[in-house]
């Protein structure tokens, strides 16, 4: 049997949420299950993605939705699918760069959907929306400052040292980490102080668990900008640990399963790509590491078609094409040997499965920041397919998302290691 015959037979049909019944199967009592994305401007990807949350929160009771972007930002989302506001007003205003992430149509269609889902459900079992990601350091640090003055006059002191020592270096987290490579110790000492008041005072009510996160973040934004400056792997790995955590935190505090929405980057297990070698690890290596089978891997693929993204950090975004895929890439494979447009692959046992899966391939990775014509080039991830993801959804034609407005400027925040993922 060729490669193709194997590749052929090995995919299933997927033409309406009905088709996701086998990765349904092997969620199982899964308490974790990470969807990845190609990019982050593809409406397939997204509306994909929430069809099998659908079912996971409908039919298996998932209890939350974690997804690649800011706490405070998402908080306010959260409030909204879980009380009796339209979502929309929160979603649209998303202000940091890239908003196009979260303030699109395709989102504020599936949050809509988890307000009505919640509407029939009691306050303490309704499904949260939160975010998962490191980079709001004076968003949660003038949080927490609020929530103290609110609750814990008491322990207003450390919060105070905290904001006063950022201050210090102005309101931007580069110019932070620029200074902290002549002076290392930096704020590191103040939010330490600071994470420690408000983690033993803070009540364990909703409020009191998003300000000790919101503390959480301003220690691990510390620690990305501070890292982010020397180079290398280390701010990489500071992110997707918080990212980890967070997670980990959410089902403690909800005693909940969660869904997680991120990159394939992020999502998928390092090991199965050169990030190993680089010293990366990533937020699905961590949660097989921590949880095993009970966490779910998800990727996503696509042979062309449209994206929204940038050509520089912080410019407009725009649609872009999406050229076919490079030879000899996973998706390059999987369009010349899947017939039907789209496909799911659920990846069976290491001792079954077909030996393709098992085959290193490149698999392209769109950031927010995109050169079409330097496909050749980059944009393509060493994959083993079957040890990065327990399941993959191909589709071979992908349209862009639909932004809900265009980028504000001078309200960028820097590239990320190792690129825009």
């Amino acid at each position: 049997m060729t490669v193709l015959d194997e590749v052929r037979r090995s995919a299933l049909p997927l033409t309406g949420p009905g088709d996701l019944d086998p990765l349904m199967e092997r969620v199982g009592e899964a308490r974790f299950v990470l969807i990845g994305e190609a990019s982050h401007g593809t409406h397939d990807f997204y509306t994909w993605r929430a069809e099998l949350t659908r079912r996971l929160i409908a039919e298996k009771g998932f209890g939350f939705v974690g997804v690649e972007g800011d706490w405070p930002d998402c908080e306010r989302v959260h409030r909204a699918v879980t009380g009796d506001t339209d979502p929309f007003e929160a979603l649209y205003a998303f202000e940091r760069w890239p908003t196009f992430m979260w303030a699109n149509e395709e989102v504020v269609q599936f949050c809509r959907w988890l307000r009505r889902y919640n509407a029939a459900l009691p306050p303490e079992e309704r499904c949260g929306f939160h975010g998962l990601d490191v980079y709001s350091l004076w968003d949660s640090l003038r949080a927490v400052r609020r929530y103290a003055a609110a609750r814990l006059p008491h322990e207003m002191e450390p919060v105070i040292d905290a904001l006063y020592c950022f201050e210090s270096y102005g309101h931007d987290p580069q110019q932070y980490g620029l200074a902290t490579r002549l002076v290392p110790a930096g704020c590191e000492d103040e939010v330490v102080q600071l994470l420690q008041a408000v983690v033993r005072a803070a009540p364990g009510d909703e409020q009191g668990f998003s300000a000790r996160q919101n503390a959480e973040v301003v220690a691990g934004a510390e620690r990305y900008y501070r890292s982010m400056m020397r180079g290398g792997p280390e701010s990489w790995n500071v992110r997707d640990v918080h990212m980890a955590d967070t997670m980990a935190r959410l089902a403690d505090f909800s005693n909940a399963k969660g869904v997680v929405w991120a990159h394939n980057t992020h999502v998928g297990d390092a090991r199965a790509t050169d990030m190993a070698a680089a010293g990366m690890t990533s937020l699905g290596q961590l949660a097989r590491e921590r949880y095993g089978d009970d966490a779910v891997l998800v990727g996503f693929g696509t042979h062309r078609g449209s994206v929204v993204a940038a050509t520089a950090w912080g410019s407009q975004h725009h649609v872009m094409r999406v050229p076919p895929a490079r030879p000899a890439s996973l998706e390059a494979l999987l369009h010349e040997a899947v017939v039907e447009p789209e496909a799911l692959f659920v990846v069976p046992p290491k001792w079954t499965r077909p030996a393709w899966y098992d085959e290193p391939m490149g698999q392209r990775a769109v950031g927010v920041v995109y050169h079409p014509e330097r496909e050749l080039r980059g944009n393509y991830v060493p994959t083993v397919v079957g040890g990065r993801y327990d399941a993959f959804i191909w589709l071979d034609e992908t349209r862009a998302l639909h932004p809900l407005h265009g980028e504000p400027w001078g309200d960028a925040e820097p590239e990320t290691y190792p690129t825009a993922m």
